[in-house]
């Protein structure tokens, strides 16, 4: 029983470390990917990364406010002499998610909330929506303060849809 285990544990830290290196994926990207396959449970997953980098095979790194995890040269290195544990499988299924994942980011990607500071203490606001490379909408408008436009860049990256739907919805009606 005391075999299994050691080797389903290296199993399993093996299989983070292919996530890991696949792309940058913060705790709870990482979390959805191995929860998603039921490959192990939640606790298991934060014991095993704090495990990986407390041995130094990974590292978790702020990146635009975001904590990333990343291979350091040890975790690479063991990934790539073990590697053929992981089975094809689900090396298969990890490709496919991967997929699913990057045209997920690529989404949010194109919607676009910026503000820039006006010489009046004012900020301009550019809420903009972006599919295959064409506007879609963009919207500019005045704030009084930074902490408006704050406010209105982020309801716009979390609500897009209904917001782009009210604004719409609003301009058709009169028609």
């Amino acid at each position: 029983m005391f075999i299994e285990n050691t080797e389903e544990l290296a199993q399993n830290k093996l299989l983070l470390l292919y996530i890991i290196k696949s792309g940058s994926f913060n705790n709870a990207e990482l979390g959805e990917f191995v929860l998603k396959k039921n490959y192990m449970d939640y606790f298991s997953i934060q014991q095993y990364l704090s495990e990986l980098i407390d041995s130094n095979f990974i590292i978790k790194t702020n990146i635009e406010g975001k904590e990333i995890y990343s291979l350091l040269e040890k975790g690479n290195m063991t990934l790539s002499y073990f590697q053929d544990r992981i089975p094809p499988s689900v090396k298969e299924e990890l490709t496919i998610e991967f997929g699913k994942f990057q045209r997920k980011k690529e989404l949010e990607a194109q919607i676009i909330a910026e503000y820039f500071p006006k010489e009046n203490g004012q900020f301009i606001i550019n809420l903009k929506l972006v599919e295959n490379d064409e506007t879609l909408f963009s919207i500019y408008f005045d704030v009084a303060s930074k902490e408006q436009a704050d406010l209105i860049c982020t309801s716009w990256k979390t609500n897009t849809d209904a917001i782009y739907k009210g604004i719409m919805d609003v301009l058709i009606s009169n028609i």
